[in-house]
């Protein structure tokens, strides 16, 4: 279990985020690459890194194949990550969920689907339905639609090929899709008076 926190929570570590341009579990071959290694149900850890950030990392089931031609963990039911400001978890920099996640170990390569939702702190949102995070190259990237809530939920980007640093301070997208200005209503979600805006730039994301 030690050896598997060591890998899953500097994915928290790094702004929530994951993740490779690989998709799904490897193809099988021999018997033994199918052989499960690790397995675990409920996981919850508390934990922190270097003494600077503390994480919260929650999944109902992880399953590891650590004999497969490229080891990977397997997180079916879906993931949560909780990443925390400072050492006292008591002030959340950003909160992650997806429906599954997938790491490959070889590669440091990260993927989440299903669901996708990153909040970070400052009020910024990305709903996706897949998003990446290469430890390498301290990259987030998705290759299919995303959205993005920020400025109180006043303003709305849509397009594909979302790109960004891990910290989610410099994003951008391959393709502009659109992007909305909505009137924010107490009480009401952020996209029920959207008003379409013609915009081919994204406004500059602020740091």
């Amino acid at each position: 279990m030690t050896r598997y926190f060591s890998v899953a929570l500097p994915l928290a570590g790094s702004a929530i985020l994951l993740f490779s341009c690989e998709r799904g579990v490897p193809a099988a071959a021999p018997a033994e690459e199918l052989r499960m290694t690790e397995y675990s149900e409920n996981l919850s850890i508390v934990n922190s890194q270097n003494g600077r950030r503390s994480y919260h990392f929650v999944t109902p089931l992880m399953e590891g194949y650590s004999q497969a031609a490229e080891p990977y963990r397997e997180f079916r039911k879906g993931v949560s990550i909780t990443t925390y400001k400072d050492d006292s978890l008591s002030t959340v920099d950003a909160v992650l969920t997806a429906n599954y996640a997938i790491y490959y170990e070889k590669r440091r390569l990260w993927e989440a689907k299903g669901d996708v939702v990153v909040e970070k702190s400052d009020g910024k949102k990305l709903f996706t339905q897949q998003l990446f995070w290469n430890e390498r190259t301290k990259r987030i990237y998705s290759n299919v639609d995303s959205k993005i809530v920020q400025s109180g939920g006043t303003d709305v980007f849509i397009g594909e090929g979302f790109e960004s640093d891990e910290e989610f301070r410099d994003w951008r997208f391959r393709r502009m899709k659109g992007r909305m200005e909505v009137d924010v209503v107490p009480g009401s979600q952020a996209d029920s008076a959207a008003k379409p805006v013609a915009s081919a730039e994204k406004k500059p994301a602020p740091k």
